[in-house]
C-alpha cells in the first residue's frame, strides 16, 4: 500500500489513459451517429452532472463555491481553450481520421505542452527533449505516411484535414494543461474539472447559438445509440478521466504524467482490432510505438 501511496500520481495517469481509451472509441462511435458538436456540450452537460453528485457526496458541496478567483480565472480560461478549442477540432478528426490515429497525433501533447511552459515559464529545452520530440513526430510519420509500392513514394494514407483538425486538438490540450496547473495549485481536482466543465459548456453553448445548431443538439437527443455512446464516453472522459489527470499533475510532475497518459494509442490498438474490425499493420503498432518511446524520453 506504501508502494501504491508513493506513486500515485503515476497510477492516476495510467487509470486516466485508460479512461481515455475507452473514452475515444465511444465518442469516435457517438459522433459519427450525432455530430461532433452535439457529442461535445452534452458529454460536458453529462459530466457535470457526475461531478456535482461525486462532490456533493465527498465534500459536503455540489458546486465549487469555496474556489478562489485566482482558480476561477486560470481553470476557466484552461477549460475554454482545453474543451472548447482543443476537443472541438479532435472530436472532429474523431470523424474523419478515427479515434486510433487522432490519439496517436495526440501524443504531440507533451511536447507541445513543455514548448509552451518554455514560452510561459521560461523553462530550458535539454538535448533529449529534441531527440524525444522527433522520435515522437518520426513515429507519428511511420504511422500516417505509406509507401507507393510503384513509385516507391511516400503518400499520406490519412486525410490531411484530419490531422490538422488531431493537431489543433493537441495544441488546445497541451495549452489546456500548461494553464490547469496554474489554476490547481492545492484545490481539490474533481472541484477544479467543475470549473473547466463550467466554462466548456458556457463556450460551446456560445458557438452552438451563433452556429444555430441547437436543433442538430435536440435531434441527438432523440438518437439513443449516439446518447449510450455519448453518456458512456461521460463518464469516463470529463468525470473520471479529466479529474484523474488533475489528480496526476498534483501528485507527480507533469511531464511524468504526461507521458503516462500519452500511452493511450498503445491501449487503443487492441479494441480497435477486436471490437472495431479495423486493419492495422505492423508499420503502424511500430510507429506508436516509437512515437511514445519519444515521449518518455522527452521528460528524462
Amino acid at each position: 500500500m506504501e508502494f501504491v501511496y508513493n506513486h500515485t500520481g503515476e497510477f492516476a495517469a495510467l487509470l486516466t489513459a485508460l479512461f481515455w481509451t475507452v473514452t475515444s472509441l465511444s465518442f469516435e462511435s457517438a459522433s459519427h451517429r450525432i455530430g461532433s458538436l452535439s457529442v461535445n456540450i452534452l458529454r460536458l452537460m453529462i459530466g457535470i452532472i457526475f461531478l456535482s453528485v461525486f462532490n456533493f457526496v465527498k465534500r459536503g458541496i455540489a458546486f465549487p463555491t469555496d474556489a478562489t478567483m485566482e482558480n476561477w480565472i486560470w481553470l476557466t480560461l484552461s477549460g475554454l481553450i482545453g474543451f472548447v478549442f482543443g476537443d472541438l477540432f479532435l472530436f472532429k478528426s474523431y470523424t474523419i481520421i478515427g479515434s486510433r490515429f487522432s490519439m496517436l497525433i495526440m501524443t504531440l501533447v507533451p511536447p507541445i505542452t513543455a514548448f509552451f511552459s518554455f514560452i510561459i515559464l521560461g523553462e530550458r529545452l535539454t538535448f533529449f527533449n529534441y531527440v524525444g520530440m522527433t522520435l515522437t513526430f518520426s513515429g507519428i510519420a511511420m504511422a500516417v505516411f505509406s509507401r507507393d509500392g510503384i513509385n516507391e513514394k511516400f503518400s499520406l494514407k490519412l486525410s490531411p484535414g484530419g490531422i490538422l483538425y488531431a493537431l489543433g486538438g493537441a495544441l488546445g490540450q497541451a495549452l489546456g494543461l500548461v494553464l490547469s496547473k496554474f489554476g490547481l495549485r492545492d484545490y481539490d481536482p474533481f472541484a477544479a474539472t467543475q470549473i473547466r466543465i463550467i466554462a466548456g459548456i458556457i463556450g460551446f453553448a456560445m458557438l452552438i447559438t451563433f452556429m444555430r445548431r441547437w436543433s442538430n443538439v435536440g435531434s441527438a437527443l432523440r438518437n439513443r445509440e449516439g446518447m449510450i455512446f455519448t453518456f458512456l464516453g461521460s463518464f469516463f472522459g470529463p468525470f473520471l478521466g479529466v479529474s484523474f489527470s488533475l489528480i496526476s499533475v498534483k501528485y507527480t510532475e507533469a511531464g511524468i504524467a504526461s507521458t503516462i497518459m500519452a500511452l493511450v494509442p498503445v491501449f487503443i490498438i487492441l479494441p480497435a482490432v477486436v471490437l472495431y474490425k479495423q486493419k492495422v499493420t505492423w508499420t503502424e503498432i511500430a510507429g506508436t510505438f516509437v512515437s511514445v518511446a519519444g515521449v518518455a524520453l522527452f521528460f528524462i
